[in-house]
């Protein structure tokens, strides 16, 4: 964890901030000093986790938003200002997502992915940005995925959305840098909690075959995640602009002909001389 004040006296902004990684973020955040605003649709994820704050002596409020309304999301922007005064950090966590083939899937469904993902991401950055512009001063992460740049089969909706929410952190970060905004973004792979496993890999067998696929052999933890997450908020990335990192131990990498694959499974063979000898040992 970075060195405690880090994030101290900043107002952070996290939507899908009642539970999971959101939650996490916020805990890490408001560890490091930071004043916490918590926006989720469900007042019943927020006001438990604004006391779970509470209890660690950290400060922080919450304002019931769907970021797919853009009148809320500026309602949330006038809530924040109205408590802290100013924003300093924005998250835009907000998502949706499950396993569905495209053919299967319900044009209903995939519109409330985008506007949850896509357009709540562009509402929240556009009315938090306008914030720190006139301040001249903050940073923006978005949570993306990696399956933005590799594609994700069975989840054609999150991937066509995270996609946009990649091209959107690039071109913010580009439009903002000279106005002294950055604009960052943080792509966790498989994470280690009951929503994912539920939505995503509902079975142990198709759970191991996710964690088979992943180099290093396990999920992130949400620590992890989180903290990474602070750094880059943080002024220890004040030169990290339009970046995406990524963490997923690895797992969009190496997809060769031999596949992710581990060390006892690539085989090692040697070529034969031609009857010249004049091959090489391979």
């Amino acid at each position: 964890m970075l060195p405690g004040g880090t994030l101290q006296d900043r107002v952070a902004v996290i939507t899908g901030g009642g539970t999971g990684l959101g939650f996490k973020m916020a805990e890490v955040f408001g560890l490091l000093g930071a004043k916490l605003v918590l926006a989720s649709r469900s007042r019943d994820h927020l006001e438990p986790a604004v006391a779970r704050l509470a209890a660690l002596g950290i400060d922080a409020m919450a304002q019931a938003t769907d970021v797919t309304d853009a009148h809320q999301v500026r309602a949330l922007a006038r809530a924040t200002v109205e408590r802290y005064g100013r924003a300093d950090i924005l998250v835009n966590n907000a998502a949706g997502n499950f396993i569905r083939p495209a053919e299967a899937l319900p044009e209903a469904a995939f519109k409330k992915v985008i506007d949850i993902v896509l357009n709540g991401s562009f509402y929240a950055s556009r009315s938090f940005g306008k914030l720190m512009l006139e301040r001249r001063t903050g940073v923006i992460l978005n949570i993306l995925a990696t399956y933005a740049w590799t594609g994700g089969p069975g989840t054609i909706h999150s991937a066509c959305a995270k996609a946009g929410v990649l091209a959107m952190t690039r071109t913010l970060a580009v439009e903002w840098a000279r106005r002294g905004v950055r604009v960052v973004g943080l792509a966790p792979g498989p994470l280690a909690t009951e929503g994912a496993s539920a939505r995503l890999w509902p079975s142990a067998e198709l759970e191991d075959r996710v964690r088979g696929d992943i180099p290093l052999g396990r999920f992130a933890t949400l620590q992890e995640v989180a903290d990474a997450a602070a750094w880059l908020v943080s002024d220890h990335a004040a030169y990290v602009t339009g970046e995406v990192l990524t963490m997923d131990g690895g797992g969009w990498l190496g997809r060769g002909v031999l596949g992710h694959g581990g060390e006892a499974e690539i085989p090692v063979v040697k070529r034969r001389r031609d009857r010249q000898g004049s091959g090489e040992d391979g």
